[in-house]
């Protein structure tokens, strides 16, 4: 779990990251609207206690896009080139098809590969596996690196990584930011993700299996 000093500022941050109007998100807290039109015109007023335990709650119960903006919105200025953004991603494939999941939050990436945030000093290997099981209960092993991109959609640094099914069928496990998974045809795959988004390295790689 993340450990932060709540700020009006980066109560304010998460209010965005959560898309989230001033009323919504002061009954998201439990608290009166005027409590966050505070935080807006006090920036590094320090929240009560209390407040930081409800911030606490509401950031643990965030899906992962809403910690990705989040982590933009928050992240100081000199902290940008210090250490970028990444994710893994997982593209998982197994006889003429590929693994798809379909975020919940409706936000620009509906359907998309299994993907998680890469800490610090992580190995975006280990965690496009790790996450790939995490959401779907599937089991697969790393191929081969696709290479890297900042996404077109995310702002983020995006690592892709080429996976081999080993077992299990897919299911969605992680049912507060996804809404579905499955094998998806891979001569279908524009069909649930547009070609113009899919980064060119892996529509090369998935020609092979189709």
């Amino acid at each position: 779990m993340d450990v932060i000093t709540w700020t009006g500022e980066l109560a304010c941050h998460l209010q965005a990251a959560h898309r989230m109007t001033r009323d919504e998100f002061a009954g998201r807290l439990g608290v009166h609207p005027q409590t966050v039109a505070g935080w807006h015109a006090k920036p590094t007023v320090i929240p009560r206690p209390d407040m930081q335990a409800a911030l606490d709650t509401l950031y643990e119960k965030a899906t992962t896009p809403v910690r990705l903006r989040f982590a933009q919105l928050a992240r100081p200025p000199e902290a940008t080139t210090a250490q970028a953004l990444r994710v893994a991603v997982a593209v998982v494939v197994r006889r003429g098809e590929v693994l798809l999941v379909q975020r919940r939050d409706g936000g620009p990436l509906d359907w998309q590969f299994p993907a998680g945030v890469v800490k610090p000093g992580g190995d975006p290997a280990a965690v496009a596996v790790r996450e790939t099981r995490a959401e779907t209960g599937v089991h697969c092993a790393v191929r081969q690196p696709l290479g890297s991109r900042v996404h077109p959609q995310t702002g983020v640094e995006a690592v892709y990584m080429f996976c081999d099914h080993l077992m299990g069928e897919p299911e969605n496990l992680d049912p507060a930011e996804n809404a579905d998974a499955l094998w998806a045809p891979i001569a279908s795959l524009t069909r649930f993700i547009p070609a113009d988004r899919i980064y060119a390295p892996i529509l090369t790689a998935l020609e092979a299996h189709a």
